[in-house]
């Protein structure tokens, strides 16, 4: 594999008069999980069909496996595996019998389309389920059959697009465990999602777009820090005591505290977190001062993306120029 498994370079496309890629650019390193995070309407999903040479880009380049999409497309779906939104596996047939389908239809003899169905269903925990109708399979189990389905050639560069979409927790969960696996054992994974809680567990790296460009990209604590870091957080007894304790937290605190008087809280940034959180507990029980709660709290990527586009990412906005964190 070379360095990046997947580069993208100034790709646009256009649906006509909508732009749904505006410049977009990408280099995923092999063998991690990266993440491509954003809204409905940000693009994720076009870029994926690009990638997969599913559709032709208007403009800019891109390589997976080293291969160009747009001048070698035969050579680069050999190399990946793609699965999308919804499960692509037959409902009449079992688990052992959908992927012995895919085998065939991905020109392995029968035998090897057998073999590799049987790898696979011990890879994704689905032996005991081989034989079982799909009407019989949780959210969960259809989703890790659909990933299995999308493995049947060992590809080298895998791509998820929103695999866990109305998945409980738990098939989520599920899901999540089977692409660890994946990585561990050598693919890289693109991973779009509109869920930041998934981009935090899985990806090792994330990329943020909106109006069909990256924002910014970089590890997720990367990411967390370009809102201030870690957060403490008093929530006092007695709201009459919310400004003097305040004042405590001022003192440690690396800008200006917020103060919620509704819920009787006060938080702020801080940059020696243990010493911070020790300094003001203490403060506070010497001023008697009494506190229904007391944390530090890392920042979220929900946040972070507030931060950078202004809306939340259920919902579209303008996107500012775009902010790159180092490693």
């Amino acid at each position: 594999m070379p360095e990046h498994a997947i580069l993208a370079e100034g790709i646009r496309k256009n649906y006509g008069e909508k732009r749904a890629l505006d410049g977009f650019d990408l280099a995923v390193p092999s063998g991690m999980v990266y993440g491509l995070l954003g809204p409905n309407g940000a693009g994720k999903t076009t870029a994926v069909r690009i990638l997969t040479t599913l559709v032709r880009l208007d403009g800019g380049r891109a390589e997976v496996a080293g291969l160009d999409v747009a001048t070698r497309p035969r050579q680069v779906r050999r190399r990946i595996g793609l699965a999308g939104q919804h499960a692509a596996v037959d409902e009449v047939l079992t688990g052992r019998q959908n992927l012995r389908m895919f085998g065939r239809l991905f020109h392995l003899g029968k035998k090897r389309a057998a073999e590799r169905a049987e790898e696979l269903l011990e890879r994704f925990d689905l032996l005991d389920a081989a034989d079982k109708g799909l009407k019989e399979y949780s959210g969960g189990m259809r989703r890790r059959l659909d990933l299995a389905a999308s493995m049947i050639l060992a590809p080298d560069v895998l791509f998820l697009d929103e695999p866990t979409t109305g998945l409980d927790p738990r098939g989520r969960n599920e899901v999540w465990d089977s692409v660890r696996s994946l990585v561990a054992q050598g693919t890289t994974v693109l991973l779009t999602t509109q869920y930041l809680d998934e981009a935090d567990q899985l990806a090792g790296r994330i990329a943020v777009l909106d109006r069909g460009k990256v924002i910014a990209d970089g590890p997720p604590e990367s990411l967390k820090r370009l809102i201030g870091g870690d957060r403490i957080e008093v929530v006092v007894t007695d709201p009459a005591n919310l400004s003097a304790a305040a004042a405590i937290v001022a003192r440690v605190a690396s800008a200006e505290p917020e103060v919620d008087t509704t819920a009787g809280r006060v938080h702020a940034p801080v940059t020696e977190r243990v010493a911070a959180l020790t300094e003001v507990a203490r403060t506070l029980q010497d001023d008697g001062i009494g506190v229904e709660d007391i944390a530090l709290r890392r920042p979220t990527l929900d946040e972070v993306f507030l931060r950078l586009t202004g809306h939340r990412a259920e919902s579209a906005g303008e996107a500012p120029e775009k902010e790159k964190v180092k490693a």
